[in-house]
């Protein structure tokens, strides 16, 4: 808001007493406050300003003077003798209104950032920079308020604007940090809970914006954009055990399913509206433990304006949605997840950010956190902004918020959207479109920097927590440490064996031996990296269909497909990842806004696919052959991967001395007396067949097991017959004779 002066008052009032009513002042510090005006030692006088709108009257202290208004304007001034008046002096004024209001003058106050913290900032390396940036509790020598702090070194002005102040940017306009680009201001008396947002004056056009605060840890319930004081959190943890074992555990080495999940549309009460965290917290715990999983997954919770972005477009970076409760409510869920031993990921998205104006978008009226070229700084098919990864300040905001949520929120790991998109400048560009590096290469060499600190950090910091890479291109060691050139992420979504599979699968059976290299060639790369096998929101969405009706054929051969597919991933070497829905094989894609078709859990083939997952999560989770080598080679064989005719895969996998067998018929003919390999004189126990009545298949089998026979083959000293169900998997484990 600014303010025009009418010629008598102007006339009166000096060049920086104009600028503090005009809102364009670069320093009221200098103009408001206590400043000394005596000429010697001898003579202390002082001179005191307030400038307060909608103002009757303004006194310095309950009974002390009354201040000189200046003219017509809401600038009042008192001088008088310094011992006269206290340090912290309170102001006591009537508004139009005719009520009276008691404060501390904000300007009486001495800066309260510590050089030390905005120097930190500076060099990119403020890991709390949450807790100095944004809106905080603060006492200043027993008087309590809260201190406002933001980043705009392109800003002429910036106030502080709420529903204390009428929204007005004249009332607390901010002390500038120097050549931090760091405003501040302490508001004594306000509370957490109060309504805020900036009001920046760019310095070189004067364009007045109003933005909301990027470190916030709080906002209104959108449509409303304004952030919120949050008061400090007193919420008990009952983790301990969780998080210590974590900080020790061998994840690589250990079982790690994901159900990944959007809280907006997994589940809704009878009203259609939204549950609260506490509320998905009970409800999403027993659902998973039933089913097995080890971890569950949240697409962004980071506050974002737009439901349909599923969270992907985030302008609160500190925040959790409002939609679903308060911070505490989400400890409390996350809380819940560790006590009944479940892990928690979040989707956190560091390659983009939305252009709404109330945001980050052009914050100070310059490009800030994004680059000023749209070659650079804008992505074209998502009509988003790109974050300046050269910039220390916009890294250091980054991960800072990756490490608020580690530690404030114990989430378990971060799963890095559109890694990709990060790491090429002619990403989904046309030629003439992106500016190449230094080099002449398409290589973003900030962006890699940047990724690679924020696995540093991220992994020093938070011990045993994994920072997982969605990265769908052949970039080389996405998931090697840094220290020998990788860009030291725990794992990396294999698209390339999803999109294979899919494809595979999604063909008709007569006609999937031409295509069985699409099986294999996963296996040539399988181990450069640490993979993580995904079906994800992505696959069901945009026209893309459900999984199930991926799948070709009639209804029944739809499902046993379905039960195949899922089989494959439970048994091919890396950890899983599951969408919500696909674990019951939903008929109709996935829809943001509305609950899952949780009524087609009453139907005998649904439930038997879901019965299938939970009984593949406990197989998993049981059998370390299954798990402990899913990154290295001596966890996999090939049994026979060149029956390209009958479509048959078969394999091992291998734990030390322990092992189980895996056979795959991708055709709909039940293929009796299928002779295979084994390396064991055993009883091979049918411990998973997916075509099992109980799983609504036909209950072709082998009568839970065979013996194996001195039958030398595929160069293996024993050999088992075997009779294959029909587009159905088959998992033997050896029980040993004698």
């Amino acid at each position: 808001m600014t303010h025009t002066l009418d010629k008598t008052a102007a006339s009166l009032l000096s060049a920086d007493e104009k600028k503090i009513i005009e809102a364009r002042h670069h320093d009221p510090f200098m103009v408001l406050g206590r400043h000394h005006s005596g000429q010697s030692d001898k003579d202390q006088q002082e001179t005191i300003r307030v400038f307060q709108p909608h103002c009757q009257e303004m006194r310095l202290g309950a009974e002390g003077p009354l201040m000189q208004r200046r003219g017509k304007t809401d600038l009042f001034s008192w001088s008088g003798p310094a011992e006269t008046i206290p340090r912290f002096y309170s102001l006591h004024w009537k508004d139009s209104h005719g009520l009276s209001h008691v404060k501390h003058d904000p300007y009486s106050f001495e800066p309260q950032l510590a050089e030390f913290d905005l120097h930190l900032f500076g060099e990119g390396r403020h890991w709390h920079l949450y807790r100095v940036l944004g809106a905080h509790e603060h006492e200043v020598e027993g008087i309590r308020g809260i201190l406002f702090a933001t980043w705009a070194p392109n800003a002429e002005r910036v106030s502080v604007v709420g529903d204390f102040n009428q929204w007005d940017g004249r009332c607390h306009p901010m002390r500038s940090r120097g050549g931090s680009g760091v405003w501040e201001l302490f508001i004594p008396e306000l509370q957490a809970g109060a309504l805020y947002k900036f009001e920046l004056r760019n310095r070189d056009s004067g364009q007045l914006l109003t933005k909301t605060d990027p470190y916030a840890q709080q906002y209104e319930l959108r449509p409303d954009t304004a952030a919120v004081v949050r008061g400090k959190t007193n919420y008990d943890w009952q983790d301990s055990d969780w998080q210590q074992q974590r900080q020790s555990a061998d994840w690589l080495h250990r079982p790690i399913s994901v159900y990944e999940v959007h809280l907006g549309s997994w589940q809704r009460d009878d009203a259609g509206q939204f549950l609260n965290y506490r509320e998905l917290a009970h409800q999403l715990v027993s659902y998973v433990t039933r089913l097995g999983f080890t971890h569950i997954e949240l697409l962004p919770i980071t506050e974002h304006p737009l439901d349909a972005s599923w969270g992907y477009q985030a302008t609160g970076y500190f925040a959790p949605t409002r939609r679903f409760g308060q911070a505490d409510d989400f400890r409390y869920f996350v809380d819940l997840c560790h006590q009944q031993g479940i892990g928690v990921l979040l989707d956190w998205v560091p390659a983009h950010f939305p252009k709404d104006d109330f945001a980050l978008a052009r914050f100070d009226g310059s490009a800030l956190y994004e680059h000023e070229d749209p070659r650079r700084g804008e992505h074209r098919d998502w009509g988003t902004l790109i974050y300046n990864f050269g910039r220390n300040e916009v890294k250091n905001f980054l991960l800072a918020s990756a490490l608020f949520w580690l530690e404030e929120f114990h989430i378990d790991g971060l799963r890095v959207d559109a890694v990709a998109s990060m790491l090429y400048l002619d990403y989904s560009r046309e030629a003439d479109d992106w500016v190449p590096n230094i080099y002449g290469g398409n290589e973003n060499l900030e962006a890699i920097e940047f990724l690679r600190e924020l696995n540093i950090v991220a992994h020093e910091r938070q011990p045993g927590t994994m920072i997982i890479a969605e990265e769908s291109t052949a970039w080389p060691q996405v998931t090697r440490p840094t220290w020998l050139g990788g860009l030291g992420f725990s794992m990396k979504w294999n698209m390339g064996w999803m999109h294979d599979t899919l494809d595979y699968l999604s063909k008709d059976p007569v006609h999937r031996h031409y295509h069985h290299d699409r099986l294999t060639f996963g296996l040539l790369y399988l181990f450069s990296e640490n993979f993580m096998l995904p079906f994800s929101h992505d696959e069901v969405v945009h026209g893309k269909k459900s999984m199930l009706y991926k799948m070709p054929g009639d209804e029944w051969q739809r499902f046993a497909n379905l039960r195949l597919l899922y089989t494959y991933m439970f048994l091919y070497p890396g950890k899983k990842l599951l969408f919500m829905g696909n674990e019951f094989a939903q008929g109709d894609e996935w829809n943001f806004d509305q609950t899952l078709d949780w009524y087609v859990t009453d139907y005998p083939l649904h439930q038997g696919v879901q019965q299938l997952i939970g009984d593949l999560n406990h197989l998993y989770r049981d059998t370390s052959a299954l798990y402990q080598h899913e990154f290295e080679t001596e966890g996999f064989e090939w049994i026979d991967c060149h029956d390209a005719d009958q479509s048959i895969l078969s394999f091992l996998r291998r734990d030390g001395d322990e092992h189980v067998i895996v056979i795959l018929n991708f055709t709909p003919v039940p293929r009796s007396g299928y002779r295979i390999g084994v390396p064991d004189a055993a009883f091979y126990e049918e411990v998973l067949n997916s075509d099992s009545g109980h799983y609504g298949g036909s209950n072709t089998g082998n009568a839970g097991g065979i013996a194996a026979e001195a039958t030398p083959w595929m160069g293996r000293p024993h050999s088992v017959l075997l009779d294959l169900p029909p587009l159905a998997a088959v998992v033997l484990q050896p029980r040993r004779i004698g």
